[in-house]
C-alpha cells in the first residue's frame, strides 16, 4: 500500500500572506478606498485566524525522582506532571515552544508533547504494545532538533510514515550529562514498516547539520526496558498479543523456507510404470 503524501512543514512556519490588488485606475477591478480597507481588514482577520492542528496535544513534565520505581509505576506517575498547556493550533504550539527554554531543563528531567488521551508512560494501556526511537544529540543542537521533531508530530508527518492501523503517541526530550535524548513513541511495535518509516522521515526532514550519526539512535520496544512493569491485567493483554505476533511470524517464516529451498532429489531414472525412482 502506497504511503500517503506527508504534510509539509512549510504550513507550520509560513508568515502572513500579503494581499495583492491592482493599482491601475482604469482597471474595472480597482476597489474604492472604503472597499480596500474592508478587504484588507477581512484578509488580516483571516490570516490571524488560528491554524488548527489535526489533534489536540498535551505537555507533560517529568521531575525524575531518584527512588526506585514501584512495580505499579506509581512513583513515576507521581513525578509526571501534566502542564496547563493545550495545543490546538499552530499558534498554540509556537506560544508554548517559544516560552519553554529547553536549555534550562535540569539533569534527568524530561518534557513530553503527547496527543490528548496518551501519557508518556510505558505501561499506559495505549502505549503497552508500542515502542520508540531514541536519538542522542549534543546539547548544542538539542533545542533545534527538538523543535523540528515536535513540528513533524503536530504536522502529522510522523503519522503519515506509519503502517495502517498504527498511531503516533508523542515525542519527548530528556536531559543527560552532555546530551539530549529525544524520543518518538508509536503504538504498535510489531509493525516494522512503522519503525522504518519514522526513522526515514526524521532523517529526510532534518538538515545536514542536525542529522545524527547512525550509532547515536536506536529503536526499543517499551516491554524490553528493564523497568517495564505492567499490571497483571495488562500483562495478560501483552502476552496474548506477543503470542499472536510470534504465531504469525512462524507462518511467514515457514512459507518463505518452503519456497526458497530447492528440491534435493536424486533421480535414478524411471521404473517400469514410468514413475521416477529416488535413491534412498
Amino acid at each position: 500500500m502506497a504511503a500517503p503524501a506527508r504534510p509539509s512543514l512549510s504550513m507550520f512556519t509560513r508568515g502572513l500572506s500579503s494581499l495583492s490588488q491592482t493599482t491601475d485606475p482604469s482597471s474595472p477591478n480597482v476597489n474604492s478606498p472604503a472597499e480596500t480597507r474592508a478587504d484588507s481588514k477581512l484578509g488580516f482577520l483571516k490570516a490571524m485566524r488560528p491554524l488548527p492542528t489535526q489533534h489536540v496535544w498535551n505537555v507533560y513534565f517529568d521531575r525524575q525522582q531518584k527512588e526506585k520505581k514501584a512495580d505499579d509505576g506509581q512513583d513515576y506517575q507521581a513525578s509526571l506532571e501534566e502542564l496547563d498547556i493545550l495545543i490546538e493550533s499552530v499558534q498554540d504550539f509556537w506560544r508554548y515552544n517559544n516560552n519553554t527554554p529547553v536549555d534550562q531543563i535540569k539533569m534527568r528531567e524530561s518534557i513530553y508533547l503527547f496527543k490528548k488521551g496518551f501519557k508518556p508512560i510505558w505501561e499506559d494501556r495505549r502505549n503497552l504494545l508500542g515502542g520508540s526511537w531514541t536519538f542522542r544529540v549534543g546539547k548544542n543542537i538539542g533545542p533545534d532538533f527538538w523543535t523540528r521533531v515536535q513540528l513533524m508530530a503536530i504536522g502529522e508527518q510522523l503519522q503519515a510514515a506509519l503502517d495502517e492501523g498504527d498511531q503516533m503517541c508523542g515525542v519527548g526530550l530528556s536531559v543527560r550529562f552532555n546530551s539530549h535524548l529525544i524520543t518518538i513513541w508509536h503504538r504498535d511495535s510489531s509493525k516494522q514498516g512503522s519503525i522504518d518509516g519514522i526513522l526515514q522521515t526524521v532523517l529526510q526532514e532534518l538538515p545536514p547539520e542536525l542529522t545524527p550519526k547512525p550509532d547515536n539512535y536506536f529503536y526499543k520496544r517499551h516491554q524490553d526496558h528493564p523497568g517495564f512493569e505492567p499490571s497483571p491485567e495488562l500483562k495478560l493483554v501483552l502476552d496474548s498479543h506477543n503470542a499472536r505476533v510470534e504465531a504469525a511470524k512462524a507462518v511467514v517464516d515457514k512459507a518463505v523456507a518452503a519456497t526458497s529451498e530447492p528440491a534435493k532429489v536424486e533421480e535414478n531414472g524411471t521404473n517400469g510404470h514410468g514413475q521416477t525412482e529416488v535413491a534412498v
